[in-house]
């Protein structure tokens, strides 16, 4: 069994991985892929594999975008972070999908439903219309809710600079606090609007306001002056300055 793994979190993917061993599931990874323009590249220079594990937020955008460049024919299964209201567009058009954090028998029984079916999981031009518009269009959130002392206080959401993850941990940055956020980063960036915050890589996410200058960095990115930076560095990653300069200027 040949499976690809499309997920642009290195600790999600080993997870699956190891996962999919203790699961008795024998297969031969070929690939490890985290961004929309690789998975593309990908397809088109390779057989088809047997199985695809794909998550929904990639590196460089949402992974839906790879089925309008190219046709897949693989059979998928989705990851996912996003809330229920978004799943409910996996379970209406039978899209199997895992909810993040992935669990074993969510897993075992996933694996099963493919081992069962005789038919590709291909996905039509419409359920793929309808996919990506319940992506792309999450209700606006306006709070966090953080731990403080042995309470919990409201961050909100229009004062939030940055966000970033180190050790595993996800931190949000205020203009006069550092906080740490009890989700992962795909979790956190479900629910934020996309117009206002940026993923400029694996582990940092912009808010538009906190950006006072950019300037052209080594290997055709770009380097951010953000405000309260905190001894971070905010580096664009490459796939993503493209698609962030355009972010920008709208």
């Amino acid at each position: 069994m040949e499976i690809l793994i499309i997920e642009d979190e290195t600790r999600a993917a080993s997870q699956l991985e190891r996962m999919l061993k203790e699961c008795s599931f024998y297969y031969k990874l070929l690939d490890i892929i985290d961004t929309v323009e690789d998975a593309v590249l990908w397809f088109q220079k390779n057989n088809t594999p047997d199985l695809v594990f794909m998550d929904i937020q990639l590196a460089d955008g949402l992974s839906f975008e790879v089925f309008q460049k190219i046709e897949v024919e693989a059979p998928i299964i989705f990851t996912t972070a996003f809330d229920q209201y978004a799943i409910q567009a996996f379970k209406v058009n039978s899209v199997d999908y895992l909810l993040k954090p992935i669990q074993k028998d969510a897993l075992n029984t996933a694996l099963d439903k493919f081992l069962k079916s005789n038919k590709p999981a291909a996905i039509h031009p419409y359920i793929l219309k309808q996919l990506l518009g319940s992506m792309q269009a999450p209700p606006k959130r306006e709070g966090l809710l953080v731990k403080e002392g042995n309470g919990f206080v409201q961050i909100k959401v229009s004062e939030l600079l940055y966000c970033y993850s180190e050790d595993s941990i996800t931190f949000g940055v205020t203009s006069n606090r550092r906080f740490i956020i009890e989700e992962t980063m795909d979790e956190l960036l479900g629910s934020l609007d996309q117009n206002t915050f940026y993923r400029i890589n694996r582990g940092q996410i912009v808010a538009k306001s906190s950006i006072q200058k950019m300037v052209p960095y080594f290997n055709h990115r770009v380097k951010l002056s953000i405000s309260n930076p905190r001894d971070q560095e905010f580096i664009v990653s490459r796939p993503k300055t493209s698609d962030f300069k355009k972010w920008m200027n709208m």
